[in-house]
Order: C-alpha cells, then sequence, then structure tokens
C-alpha cells in the first residue's frame, strides 16, 4: 500500500530535512526528485543544492526534474519512495505557462499522484502568508503554488506542518475544508 505525504512550511524551517527523515522511514529504496536546476552563474544557488546533496544518503538515487514531474512519478516503481523537492521551484519552473496549459499540467499532475503505486513525499514552500507581492508575476506564483498545495493536501495521506522547530501533523490536529469550499 502506498502513502502520499505532503510537507509544508515557511523558507529554512526544516521541511526538507523533515521530508528526507519520513523517507528514511519508508524502508524503500528512495528516488530524490530534485526540482531545482544547477546555475552555475549563482553561486549561492549553488550552495543550497549542494547543503542538501550532502545531507542525502549515498544510495539514493536523485533524478533531476525541472518539469516533467507527472511523468516521473508515473514511471516510479511499487517499492520505492520518491522525495520530490520542492514544489514551489517546480511551480517557478513553469511560471511562463499560460493559465490553460498550467491547469491542464497541475490536473495531470494531481491525477498522477492518486495512480501511482510508490510512497511519494512532497515539500512544498508556503509563500501565501506575508504580504501580497507587487508585481504580477509573483502573485502568479503565489496563487499558482498556494492552488497547489491546497488541492494536493486535500489528496495525501498526511499533511505535515514544519515551522518555529516543530513539526505538526495537520491531518490529525486539522480538520479538512468542505469540498465545496476549494
Amino acid at each position: 500500500m502506498s502513502s502520499v505525504i505532503l510537507v509544508t512550511g515557511p523558507a529554512r524551517s526544516g521541511k526538507s530535512e523533515w521530508a528526507e527523515y519520513l523517507a528514511m522511514q519508508s524502508a524503500k529504496a528512495v528516488v530524490y526528485v530534485a526540482t531545482a536546476t544547477e546555475n552555475p552563474d549563482d553561486q549561492e544557488w549553488q550552495e543550497r543544492i549542494h547543503q542538501h546533496q550532502q545531507r542525502r544518503p549515498q544510495d539514493w538515487l536523485t533524478l533531476s526534474v525541472p518539469v516533467e514531474l507527472a511523468a516521473t512519478l508515473a514511471d516510479a516503481k511499487p517499492n520505492t519512495c520518491l522525495l520530490v523537492d520542492s514544489l514551489g521551484t517546480w511551480v517557478a519552473n513553469l511560471l511562463e505557462e499560460d493559465d490553460a496549459s498550467w491547469d491542464k499540467i497541475l490536473a495531470q499532475l494531481l491525477e498522477t499522484v492518486q495512480l501511482v503505486a510508490a510512497d511519494l513525499v512532497f515539500v512544498a514552500e508556503e509563500t501565501g502568508w506575508g504580504v501580497v507581492p507587487a508585481y504580477p508575476m509573483g502573485r502568479k506564483f503565489r496563487d499558482r503554488l498556494g492552488g497547489l498545495v491546497r488541492q494536493l493536501g486535500i489528496i495525501c495521506d498526511i499533511v505535515y506542518l514544519v515551522t518555529g522547530g516543530y513539526v505538526l501533523n495537520l491531518s490529525v490536529l486539522g480538520s479538512p475544508l468542505p469540498s465545496s469550499s476549494s
């Protein structure tokens, strides 16, 4: 039986570390699905990627998947655990898509998640807790990521919030919104 887990929270909260811990606890072969792309001209970005790489066990397979996430999930083997880090970066990689294309990509991802036989652990940033971005692309990013997290959370078995040095299981502590609210 597969499980689908969402780990969400603010920047530098420990989301990735908690997701990595959960993947290790699966006792399955872990496939780390990295949505970030390397940029040799951005040293700080390269350092962030390097920190993530250093934390991962050597036996984890890493796939670079900046765009084709649904196809990668669809190819997952039942005896694996796929850790997708992160949905925010994936959304950013697709910001140039028009709304109709984005809606198709999102629907395909959500449908695929429900069909995958492998365990899935998703990491997603919470971007909507602050000021409304002053520029259109920022608002588009915030709205797309927020919508994705909300829709994915509904179909996940467990949703965790990592913040303030704590991990909260929202599936136990919270109540789902009525379906008419989405």
